[in-house]
C-alpha cells in the first residue's frame, strides 16, 4: 500500500482521532461530517477493526507505508524492552519527525519534502533521506543559504505549538535542533494503544 496522498480530513473522520503529523486541521474543523459518521456505526466493532484503526492512525501520523510499518515492528521486536513503546520511539526518532516536532514543519509530509530537497544537515552532513534513524546528541541544522532559512522561518513563525517535547531543544535564532535523548512515551502527542497495533501485526512480524 502506497502512501496516502488523498483529502487528509477524510483521514481524520475515519479513525476519529487528530493527527498532528498528517494534518493541521483538529476534528472541530470536520464536524459536519461527524452526523454522517455515527450513523455507520451502530454495530459494535470487532478486535480486527479496532487493531486496524490503531495501526492506521500510526501509519497515517507518520506517513509510512504498510511495509515500512511492518518492517519497523519487526525491528522493534527484536530490540529489548515493550515492542509497542519502541515501536513508537523508532518512529518518533526518523529525521522527518524529527523536523515536524522542532516546529521545522507543519506536518511530517512537509518535513519529507525539506529532507529530500537537501536542505537538511545532521552533524554537519546534508541528509536527504526521510527515515535516517536519529540518536541522542545528533544535531539538526538547516543549510546556509536564503532559500533554506527563509523556508524554516516561515514554518517556525506559523507553528502554534509553544513547548518542545523533552527530548528535543532547538536554537531558533540559529535552526539549529539538537536531540537530547530517545523519545519517551510521555512525550508522543498520540492517543492510541500501540499494543494493539503490535497485535495486529503479530501474524505477519
Amino acid at each position: 500500500m502506497s502512501r496516502y496522498r488523498g483529502p487528509r480530513i477524510r483521514i481524520l473522520r475515519r479513525v476519529e482521532e487528530e493527527l498532528p503529523g498528517l494534518t493541521n486541521k483538529t476534528r472541530t474543523q470536520s464536524n459536519r461530517w461527524q452526523g454522517k459518521t455515527s450513523k455507520n456505526l451502530k454495530r459494535r466493532p470487532s478486535q480486527y477493526s479496532i487493531s486496524l484503526k490503531e495501526k492506521q492512525k500510526l501509519r497515517y501520523n507518520y506517513g509510512i507505508t504498510e511495509r515500512q510499518l511492518l518492517n519497523y515492528v519487526r525491528l522493534a521486536r527484536k530490540i529489548k524492552g515493550s515492542t509497542g513503546q519502541v515501536l513508537l520511539q523508532l518512529l518518533e526518532m526518523r529525521l522527518d519527525n524529527i523536523l515536524f516536532r522542532l516546529n521545522m514543519a507543519p506536518t511530517v509530509i512537509a518535513a519529507r519534502q525539506i529532507v529530500n530537497h537537501r536542505h537538511v544537515l545532521v552533524n554537519d552532513q546534508l541528509v536527504d533521506i526521510p527515515s535516517y534513524r536519529c540518536k541522542p546528541k545528533d544535531v539538526i541544522k538547516i543549510k546556509q543559504n536564503k532559500k533554506s532559512y527563509s523556508l524554516i522561518k516561515n514554518n517556525l513563525e506559523r507553528s502554534t505549538v509553544s513547548k518542545l517535547p523533552n527530548h528535543l531543544m532547538l536554537d531558533d535564532q540559529n535552526y539549529v535542533g539538537t536531540i537530547r535523548s530517545i523519545a519517551s512515551r510521555e512525550n508522543i502527542p498520540l492517543q492510541l494503544n500501540e499494543l494493539l497495533v503490535v497485535e495486529y501485526y503479530s501474524r505477519k512480524a
